[in-house]
């Protein structure tokens, strides 16, 4: 036998792979219960019949940078270049609800996403853009309300009825805790708004998805693909049992829960990854929580190809990456995907890179020929294996957490969060011995001096938009403002469903960061335990 490339072949969670898979590997397998065909239970092979073969998934860019008036024509941009659906970046002060004059924005306004600070910012993202025409993704979590009231204030504007708005807010406060570290309130009061986003769209936005449960920010924190399963879905068992303690039936929020995965390197074993959590989900639901509509047994998700994995050496080389991660998120049978733009190591995506991107999912759906056929890869004896087990290994992960006493335990303990340094501690290693081979970085390195064009922002724009939110304050009704502000803390004081109260202050062109600032006044900040 020829002399081995290295002693031992595993996948990113420990799966030790044989020289060849055979049917010795699938002789447990019960067709109608494990697998199934494609839209039948437990979804393993997708949750539509007929998956691509009716329609393509939803070909996103996340984008956004500086104001909104410049993110609007990138957005205007890539829907003319044939994106189906947006997806909003926001910069940090947005995320963790400071408007942009706030001291502690100063240097991060527009840098890492726009600057929404009012209806007013809204309305200029917006503009042109029919909200009954298109879909948006918004990757906000501790102020995703607040955002979530902003755009339905941007469609009653519009003329567009909440029955035809549709989109995604991430929504996932419980990773923030984990991996990502964008949170502001302890996690009670952040769970409550989560359940009363639950509960108001299930009344009065029926086509938003109210949470996209994100296992992509916890892959990109060094997790291992089993890890990514496991600890997505113990967030999502926490959000459903949050829902039905405060009285919401399951099936009347559960089938509009989305998730959000990421898209690694290893193709085998990511397409294998959305199987097995697509098929845990499904039991989970109907065995744990007892839900009969099948739609709240779907699990839909977003993808995302894997940012983590981009290199500043040779970024060209990226363009071959994303498109792999991509290929695996569609053979894995994704409803919406972005597949990251070459620069990215770099900087911001400049609009010749994000065309790129988006023509590397159009190369896939319109040449590749594997939207034509549903689970082409479904009955692979190595594919039908590592499902099972990514399956076993994600449903070890989620007993330990169950038997702490659930998901907020476990990250109050730091579980969580150690497992996950262990697993990206132990990549680095490999790395750096090379027993893992990042082309470019530890082998096959170039000399040749790379020139990558990089998109810069103008700091005149944080000035124009402290100018701007500071002009807002002023020509605002400042009775009207400081009545719904008081009408909102008073309700957060209490139980009441806060979504109205939030749309309210919007509309009476409350900031952001006057929102946040409200509802910190009532139930403070969190701080991270720090272990010594």
């Amino acid at each position: 036998m020829a002399q081995l490339r290295r002693e031992k072949f595993e996948t990113s969670s420990g799966i030790e792979l044989p020289n060849d898979f055979n049917p010795q590997n699938v002789n447990d397998f019960v067709y109608e219960k494990d697998i199934a065909d494609p839209g039948s239970f437990p979804y393993t092979r997708g949750i539509r019949t007929n998956m691509y073969r009716g329609k393509l998934w939803t070909m996103r860019q996340y984008a956004g940078f500086a104001t909104a008036a410049e993110s609007n024509e990138r957005y205007k941009y890539l829907l003319s270049q044939g994106t189906t659906g947006l997806s909003i970046a926001f910069d940090l002060p947005t995320q963790i609800g400071l408007d942009s004059d706030d001291p502690l924005s100063a240097g991060e306004v527009g840098k890492v996403g726009v600057a929404i600070d009012s209806l007013d910012d809204m309305l200029t993202l917006f503009d042109g853009i029919p909200l009954d025409q298109v879909t948006t993704s918004m990757t906000i979590n501790a102020t995703a309300s607040t955002l979530l009231c902003l755009y339905l204030a941007v469609a009653k504007k519009q003329g567009v009825p909440f029955d035809k708005v549709g989109g995604t807010i991430q929504n996932d406060i419980l990773k923030e805790y984990i991996a990502r570290g964008t949170y502001i309130y302890p996690p009670k009061p952040s769970l409550r708004l989560i359940t009363d986003t639950f509960a108001f769209c299930a009344a009065e936005v029926p086509n938003w998805n109210t949470i996209s449960i994100s296992g992509y920010h916890i892959r990109e924190a060094g997790s291992t693909a089993a890890q990514e399963i496991a600890f997505t879905l113990a967030d999502a068992i926490c959000y459903v049992q949050a829902a039905i303690d405060v009285g919401l039936n399951v099936d009347d929020f559960a089938p509009r829960i989305s998730f959000f995965f990421n898209s690694h390197n290893d193709l085998i074993e990511e397409v294998a990854k959305f199987r097995a959590a697509r098929r845990l989900w499904a039991r989970i639901m109907k065995e744990r929580f007892q839900a009969n509509d099948p739609r709240s047994m779907m699990l839909r998700f977003h993808t995302q190809t894997a940012g983590s994995t981009l290199t500043a050496q040779q970024p060209e080389v990226n363009v071959v990456r994303t498109t792999i991660q991509a290929l695996a998120a569609v053979l894995g049978g994704t409803q919406s995907l972005h597949t990251n733009s070459l620069d990215e190591a770099l900087g911001l995506p400049t609009e010749n890179a994000a065309r790129i991107a988006l023509r590397t999912q159009q190369v896939i759906a319109h040449e590749s020929g594997v939207a034509d056929m549903v689970d082409p890869l479904g009955g692979c004896y190595a594919i039908e294996q590592l499902t099972m087990e990514l399956e076993k290994k994600a449903i070890d992960y989620i007993e330990k957490i169950d038997a702490m006493g659930g998901m907020l335990r476990a990250i109050e303990t730091g579980y969580v969060q150690k497992e996950i340094q262990d697993a990206a501690y132990d990549y680095q290693r490999r790395v750096e011995n090379k027993d893992a081979i990042v082309v470019g970085v530890n082998r096959f390195q170039s000399e040749e001096l790379e020139t990558t064009p990089v998109l810069a922002i103008n700091e005149q724009i944080e000035r124009d938009q402290v100018a701007r939110v500071r002009a807002v304050r002023e020509k605002r009704d400042s009775a009207k403002a400081d009545s719904a502000l008081n009408s909102l803390k008073n309700a957060a004081a209490e139980t009441e469903n806060l979504l109205p109260r939030i749309l309210a202050c919007v509309e009476a062109e409350v900031t952001v960061g006057e929102i946040s600032h409200c509802l910190r006044a009532v139930w403070g900040e969190y701080r991270e335990a720090v272990t010594v």
